[in-house]
């Protein structure tokens, strides 16, 4: 999107902007950035607050959807500035990762594709690979950089014939983890299924044996350990982002 459209977009946004901010200006007298902090509440309470935090999370992820550019690459970096160790990180401790067997890993795809046959592990490594150097922003507030190589989705989902006019794809995960994207983040050039960290296969804690990688997105958009794909227009949510986490979460 030009600098012109931006500005379009922007001055079209304005009122309804002004209008969610009264909206939120609740009797309790919340500011609209002191509620736009509540990332962790519960929005399956049902009351006004949860409400209205809910209606602004998913306009926010409208307009961050309208200012995704799918041409911006997120930045690369150098070898010698991966970050060493690498960070765990995941909603449990690092004990109680999961241990994938990949001799019998099978990747499983549903929904909106013409090719249903679950996939191997060495039918994924035969695919066409692409790396990167870049990265992992957590919403914690902390970054590291760090190398991933595998599948670029967009081969991936032409080769098992996803309807890309789908609105988003769902993941879920041998760790209970679950997450999904916007097609347009799917079908960008540095989003990949990752199976090797550093040139090596994943180690478990980083997803072992296979790992969505979306560099253009928060950490928690990056989900590992994927067992299912499936492609839809329905609204799928995600671990995080049920719990009150914004859904888009990208650039």
């Amino acid at each position: 999107m030009n600098r012109i459209d931006r500005k379009v977009l922007a001055d079209q946004l304005a009122p309804e902007l002004k209008r969610v901010e009264r909206r939120l200006l609740l009797r309790s007298g919340l500011s609209l950035g002191a509620l736009t902090m509540l990332t962790g509440c519960n929005l399956s309470d049902g009351d006004a607050v949860d409400r209205a935090l809910f209606a602004m999370s998913r306009f926010n992820d409208r307009v961050q959807g309208w200012l995704f550019d799918a041409n911006r690459l997120a930045p690369t970096f150098a070898a010698s500035e991966i970050t060493d160790p690498f960070p765990f990180n995941a909603y449990y401790p690092e004990d109680n990762t999961p241990e994938v067997d990949g001799d019998t890993w099978k990747l499983e795809v549903s929904g909106l594709v013409q090719d249903k046959t679950p996939w191997t592990l060495s039918k994924l490594r035969a695919m066409p690979q692409a790396s990167q150097i870049t990265r992992h922003i957590c919403i914690e507030g902390w970054s590291a950089i760090g190398e991933w190589s595998g599948v670029p989705f967009r081969s991936f989902l032409e080769r098992i014939g996803a309807d890309t006019r789908a609105q988003y794809v769902g993941f879920k995960c041998a760790d209970r983890y679950y997450s999904s994207i916007d097609m347009a983040t799917a079908l960008h050039p540095q989003t990949i299924l990752a199976t090797d960290f550093r040139g090596a296969p994943l180690p478990d804690k980083y997803g072992f044996p296979v790992k969505l990688r979306v560099p253009t997105k928060l950490g928690f958009k990056n989900p590992k350990h994927i067992t299912a794909i499936y492609v839809t227009n329905d609204y799928l949510g995600g671990w995080w982002e049920d719990q009150g986490y914004n859904w888009f979460s990208g650039s």
